[in-house]
């Protein structure tokens, strides 16, 4: 295996994620991952542009950066691309009104958009939240539009909390494509457009020439990738 240094050669960003790379959620919000804490130090401290890529969707954006820097953390909530404030921008791009099956812990996010009369359903980890009657709710504003809008913030298997692995909201968004027919719109990883957008707002462009390193949480649905991956973007 080529040594790291060779590996950095020509890359010009870093792009992390969050939740099973800086830290293990759970009760008390989680632990940092050890040696995840001096390693963001040390990237920032590089000349590398460094933001951070999630799928969280339990927490609004400040709620996580409060979390994390309570661990230790150097971030901001600028320096985070998330799925929930990307999907409000699609909502009112496209005037829709949006039924909700997400978690109360980022409903903040979506205070401003109209949720009168559905004429979609926006999915994310509701966790507890997914109860038959909710699910079946969602379900049946699908089933009543002519042409049904399912966006899903992220399509994760599972993730991992210090009281061991969770399911994500990737099961929940398939029993709703399977019910309906339709196939959902996905905002966040691995979607591409998802990461050019992080890219965009590092101040890179995604050409030939430009690398940036990702380091992902193993995650069967995201690159396929299991640990530190460089990916040429």
């Amino acid at each position: 295996m080529a040594a790291w240094g060779e590996r950095l050669a020509g890359v010009r960003g870093v792009l992390l994620d969050i939740s099973g790379v800086l830290y293990d959620g759970g009760e008390g919000g989680g632990a940092p991952i050890a040696g995840s804490v001096e390693a963001l130090a040390r990237l920032k401290r590089s000349q590398l542009k460094v933001r951070f890529c999630t799928n969280e969707s339990q927490k609004s954006r400040g709620d996580l950066v409060g979390m994390l820097r309570r661990l230790g953390f150097d971030i901001s909530e600028g320096e985070v691309t998330a799925p929930a404030p990307a999907t409000c921008l699609i909502l009112k791009e496209r005037g829709l009104r949006p039924h909700l099956l997400i978690h109360d812990g980022v409903r903040s996010e979506f205070d401003q958009i109209d949720t009168s009369n559905p004429n979609c359903v926006v999915i994310a980890d509701a966790g507890e939240g997914f109860s038959y009657q909710n699910m079946n709710k969602a379900f049946q504003v699908l089933m009543e539009l002519e042409n049904p809008v399912l966006l899903s913030l992220g399509k994760g298997r599972y993730y991992k909390e210090t009281s061991g692995l969770m399911l994500d909201v990737g099961p929940y968004m398939k029993a709703l494509e399977y019910a309906c027919g339709i196939e959902a719109e996905v905002v966040g990883k691995p979607s591409p457009e998802f990461f050019k957008s992080a890219l965009r707002e590092m101040g890179l462009e995604a050409h030939q020439g430009t690398r940036v390193l990702a380091l992902v949480w193993e995650d069967p649905t995201c690159h396929g990738a299991t640990g530190p991956v460089s990916h040429n973007c």
